[in-house]
């Protein structure tokens, strides 16, 4: 990983904030430190003070509350990254206020999320709390950002349920239901008549479901098997024996980019493409953070997403070149880009708000914004505060030696439900 005095936006308090090499002893000494820092000052929600703007200097706090050890550490680490990769190119100055984000490990524990968002609400006064990378992780914050009047920029948690948990909530990443359509539709219009689907057993797997469901529509479609796992040591041999029993005419699948690559292997070995019961997936099951390490067993799956490292745009180029040489070859996913955005939205509103320091006033400069990301076009929705965004179906091909998720057609303007506009 880089070096953190590259960046100087970032803070360097004593705790390291998930960049020491040991990840184990960063968590551990983080613990300790902040449940010193809260003794004698632990606050119930109600007791959180109104305004979070800090008022002992003139920098502009943003709190990045993200996984950055533990089984979700991905995650962290991809949306961290797309944070630095903006303020290596656009700076850490905005309109006369000195960004400094202040970067929080909560292990993708929720009750460590909760206290770390009390932390920097209270000691660290931040203006912006930002990042969470599971929907329980923004869930736990939600209430707190609702009582302080603080924006909470949603850089990952993907679930419909979080977005309603504050009106103080912006997301810049995606919705399951706005990436599990695009491949649905694509199926419905490709003449698939029979899909037998496989999701997770928990809330955002069940989201996929019901919007696969949903929008596999026509008069001779049909789901002719609902298949939920457990996330907890998978084992998909089973599974996916029951599907080539059943030979439908084809498989989605929803799973994180982990158990995603595990059950590709599974897939292969099982011969279900040379069967003829070819797989449509959520884009995480051929997450770009992972993809080159599936090897062939991953070629020809089709996939939708609202990202690819292959988006043909200049734009695109310039921010995987840069992201790349930051962080020794790395490729961005997703979620890089959601944190990338997400610090546009933040600067943007600084740029437009009538009193950047004022929570009301920010959220209401962050509701409007339209503006051309390396995804592509994007514009916040003011009422649901998610983005509205194009959906690319991409099929997974070799580019130069290594495997890329090649965008071949695309859904235009999709909200977070999944219609569109």
């Amino acid at each position: 990983m880089t070096g953190i005095s590259q960046y100087p936006a970032f803070a360097q308090p004593s705790v390291r904030d998930g960049f020491c090499a040991n990840a184990g002893e960063t968590h551990r000494r983080q613990r300790s430190i902040l449940q010193a820092v809260l003794v004698g000052a632990t606050l119930t929600i109600a007791g959180l003070p109104v305004s979070s703007a800090s008022a002992a200097d003139d920098s502009f706090k943003v709190g990045l509350v993200l996984p950055m050890t533990g089984p979700f550490a991905s995650t962290g680490r991809q949306v961290e990254n797309g944070v630095r990769t903006y303020l290596q190119q656009h700076g850490d100055e905005v309109a006369g206020r000195k960004i400094e984000v202040l970067l929080r490990d909560d292990a993708g524990d929720p009750a460590n999320s909760k206290r770390l968002a009390q932390e920097l609400l209270v000691t660290r006064k931040v203006d912006v709390l930002a990042g969470f990378g599971l929907t329980p992780l923004a869930l736990a914050v939600a209430p707190m950002a609702t009582q302080t009047k603080t924006p909470m920029v949603i850089m990952a948690a993907q679930s419909l349920a979080v977005i309603n948990a504050s009106p103080y909530a912006i997301r810049t990443s995606g919705t399951i239901p706005q990436v599990t359509m695009g491949s649905a539709v694509w199926a419905a219009k490709h003449g698939i008549k029979e899909v037998a689907t496989l999701v997770p057993d928990y809330a955002p797997g069940h989201e996929s479901e019901q919007a696969f469901k949903e929008f596999f529509k026509g008069p001779d479609q049909k789901i002719v098997s609902e298949i939920r796992v457990p996330m907890a040591n998978p084992d998909f041999a089973p599974f996916v024996r029951r599907i080539k029993d059943q030979k439908p005419d084809a498989l989605y699948v929803m799973l994180p980019a982990g158990p995603g690559a595990a059950f590709l292997k599974e897939y292969a070995a099982r011969g279900l493409a040379k069967a003829g019961i070819p797989l449509l997936a959520h884009g995480a099951v051929t997450d770009d953070d992972f993809l080159n390490e599936s090897g062939d067993e991953a070629l020809d799956i089709i996939t939708s997403d609202y990202y690819s490292a292959a988006h043909p745009s200049e734009m695109n180029k310039k921010f995987v070149a840069d992201f790349k040489q930051l962080n020794n070859g790395e490729r961005p996913n997703f979620f890089a880009v959601a944190g990338y955005d997400g610090m546009h939205v933040i600067y943007n509103a600084i740029k437009t708000a009538e009193d950047p320091g004022n929570g009301d006033a920010l959220l209401s400069a962050m509701k409007n914004q339209s503006f051309e990301s390396p995804r592509g076009p994007v514009a916040v929705d003011p009422e649901t505060r998610d983005f509205i965004q194009n959906i690319y179906i991409r099929k997974v091909e070799r580019v130069d030696g290594e495997l890329y998720n090649v965008e071949f057609d695309t859904i235009k303007n999709v909200l977070n439900t999944g219609k569109t506009k």
